[in-house]
């Protein structure tokens, strides 16, 4: 899943980026509102860490902008999937009952406050994600396939998969929207972050691997489908 931390503190930006990485997220960084407001404009974010006390356009006004495009989609004929994309997790020191009301009032859908525990916040980017999409909890099955997004494992038939960060995220994604063709641009603007190169073969590259190590310990044959000239599906139907 693609997610946008946007955090002025460039310390706390670098470790939430790592840690978030860690949990199989493509991650991409603004310092600023501004740069964030340009970041949305031009990239289908998941979701989004936002810091409240932002320089030039704060934490409150991004979100507020946010929720003004979601309602904007809605009327000129986007489809849900897309109006559904950016859920919004604030973060901030200020921890009264009127901040934290003003926050959700203005679009946010969690709040969490300074300091916290990493553990916290990847248990409520969970959370978010399992508001529009059921199979998104820490742990997902289809078929014999399990994933746990806590403690980062796989099984298929039981047998443990040991899959790479990147492949784990791929995976996770193709879960997450079950007999879905997905393309290879979707593919790579929501599990890539922006230093993927559009121009390699690195969708197909992470495909071919995931697929191989999908069939290493099972007899019920490849769960994901080449859609010719289209993309990939992860058929929900592969096992009994």
């Amino acid at each position: 899943m693609r997610l946008l931390v946007v955090e002025d503190e460039p310390d706390l930006a670098r470790a939430l980026a790592t840690g978030l990485r860690r949990e199989g997220y493509a991650v991409d960084v603004a310092a600023d509102g501004a740069n964030a407001l340009e970041r949305l404009s031009i990239t289908d974010y998941d979701l989004v860490c936002l810091d409240l006390g932002l320089p030039d356009v704060d934490g409150r006004e991004v979100c507020r902008r946010i929720k003004e495009t979601k309602a904007t989609m809605a009327t000129t004929g986007h489809g849900d999937r897309d109006i559904k994309r950016a859920r919004v997790l604030m973060l901030t020191a200020r921890d009264s009952l009127d901040d934290r009301v003003a926050g959700l009032d203005d679009g946010a859908d969690d709040y969490l406050v300074k300091p916290f525990s990493f553990a916290e916040l990847a248990a409520r980017l969970r959370a978010l994600a399992r508001r529009d999409l059921p199979m998104a909890g820490a742990v997902m099955r289809i078929g014999d396939l399990e994933l746990d997004a806590a403690r980062f494992t796989v099984l298929r038939g039981g047998s443990a998969l040991d899959l790479t960060a990147k492949e784990f995220a791929l995976l996770r994604y193709f879960m997450l929207h079950p007999d879905e063709v997905l393309t290879p641009e979707r593919l790579l603007e929501h599990v890539w972050d922006e230093h993927a190169d559009p121009f390699t073969n690195t969708v197909r590259v992470t495909i071919s691997n995931l697929r191989r190590k999908l069939v290493s310990t099972s007899n019920d044959g490849q769960p994901i489908e080449t859609v010719i000239g289209i993309g990939y599906r992860l058929r929900s139907g592969f096992a009994a």
